[in-house]
C-alpha cells in the first residue's frame, strides 16, 4: 500500500470492555471500588509519611514517590474506562489516545527506575548500616527521585513519538480498555519493524539495567541476612525489605509480560488480563503490602487516625 493512499484516523474506539449490560454494570462497580480504595490507600500513605516526623527518612521518601505513582497510574486509564462503562462512550480522540499512552509510559518507566533506587537504598541500609545516613543523604535522595522522573519522561517522549508518527488506517478499534503500545502498534498500516526494534531495544536496555541493579542489590542483601548471627536480626532485616521485594515481583512480572515481547505475539485477551493486574490491582496492593508488613507505617496511620478523630 502506498503512503499516498493512507488516511490517518482522527479517533480510536476502545473495545476492550464487555457490551453485555449486566456484565458492564458489575465491571463499573468493581473498578470504581478498586479505584477509590487505591486512591484512599495511597493518599493515606502520602499523608502518613509527610506528617509524621518519624517517617522523614530516605526509605519513606521513596515510598511516598511510589504512592504518588500508584495514584497517577490508574488515574491515567480508569476514568475513561468508567466513562465507557457508564455512558457507553468508547471513543477517544487521536490526541487523547496519544496523551493517555504518554502518561502511562511515563508513570511505568518512572516506577521501574524508582524500584531500582529503592532496592539500592535497602542494600545500603542492610549491608552498610553504620554509614547509611552518610551515603544515602536526603540531598542524594532528592537527586535520585528527580532522576527517576526525568528518565521516565524522556523514555515516554521517545516511545510516544515513535508510535504516533506512524500511519493508521482501516480499523480504528483498539482491543484494550486504554491506549497502550501493543494494541496501538497493531493498528498501524505503515512499516514499523525498525521503530518496534528501537522501542524494544530502549525498553530492554533501560528495563534490564534497572532490573540488574535491583537483582544485585537483593543478592547482597540476602547474603548479608544469611550472615547475621541472631534470628531476631534476620527477621528485622527481612521485614525491612520484604515489602519492597513483594512489590518488585508483582510489578516486573506483569510489565515484562506486556511490553518485553514483539507485537507479532500480541494477544488482546491475554493483555487485558495482565494490564488489569499492573494497571489497577498492583497500585491497590502496594499500600496494603506496605501497611500490613511495616510496623512504623501502621503506627503512623494510627496517629493520623487519632489526630483526625480529635479534630472531628
Amino acid at each position: 500500500m502506498q503512503r499516498a493512499n493512507l488516511s490517518t484516523v482522527s479517533e480510536f474506539v476502545l473495545v476492550g470492555l464487555s457490551d453485555a449490560p449486566e456484565v458492564r454494570f458489575l465491571l463499573l462497580v468493581l473498578v470504581l471500588i478498586i479505584y477509590l480504595a487505591t486512591m484512599a490507600g495511597n493518599i493515606t500513605i502520602l499523608v502518613a509519611t509527610s506528617t509524621d516526623a518519624r517517617l522523614h527518612n530516605p526509605m519513606y521518601f521513596f515510598l511516598s514517590n511510589l504512592s504518588l505513582l500508584d495514584i497517577l497510574c490508574p488515574t491515567v486509564t480508569v476514568p475513561k474506562m468508567l466513562e465507557a462503562l457508564w455512558l457507553e462512550n468508547k471513543v477517544i480522540s487521536f490526541t487523547g489516545c496519544m496523551l493517555q499512552l504518554f502518561f502511562l509510559i511515563d508513570v511505568v518507566g518512572t516506577e521501574v527506575f524508582l524500584l531500582a533506587v529503592m532496592a539500592y537504598d535497602r542494600y545500603v541500609a542492610i549491608c552498610h548500616p553504620l554509614q547509611y545516613m552518610n551515603i544515602v543523604s536526603m540531598k542524594l535522595c532528592a537527586h535520585l527521585a528527580i532522576g527517576t522522573w526525568v528518565a521516565g519522561f524522556f523514555n515516554s517522549v521517545l516511545h510516544t513519538s515513535l508510535i504516533f508518527t506512524l500511519f493508521f488506517c482501516n480499523s480504528n478499534e483498539i482491543h484494550q480498555y486504554y491506549c497502550d503500545i501493543p494494541p496501538v502498534l497493531a493498528l498501524s498500516c505503515s512499516p514499523h519493524y525498525s521503530r518496534e526494534l528501537v522501542i524494544l531495544t530502549v525498553a530492554g536496555v533501560l528495563g534490564s539495567s534497572a532490573f540488574v541493579v535491583t537483582l544485585i542489590s537483593y543478592i547482597y542483601i540476602l547474603l548479608a541476612i544469611l550472615c547475621m548471627n541472631t534470628s531476631e536480626s534476620r527477621h528485622k532485616a527481612f521485614s525491612t525489605c520484604g515489602s519492597h521485594l513483594t512489590v518488585v515481583c508483582l510489578f516486573y512480572g506483569t510489565t515484562i509480560c506486556t511490553y518485553v515481547r514483539p507485537s507479532s505475539t500480541y494477544s488482546p485477551d491475554q493483555d487485558r488480563i495482565v494490564s488489569m493486574l499492573y494497571g489497577i490491582l498492583t497500585p491497590l496492593l502496594n499500600p496494603i503490602i506496605y501497611s500490613l508488613r511495616n510496623k512504623e507505617i501502621k503506627c503512623a496511620l494510627r496517629r493520623v487516625i487519632s489526630q483526625v478523630r480529635t479534630a472531628l
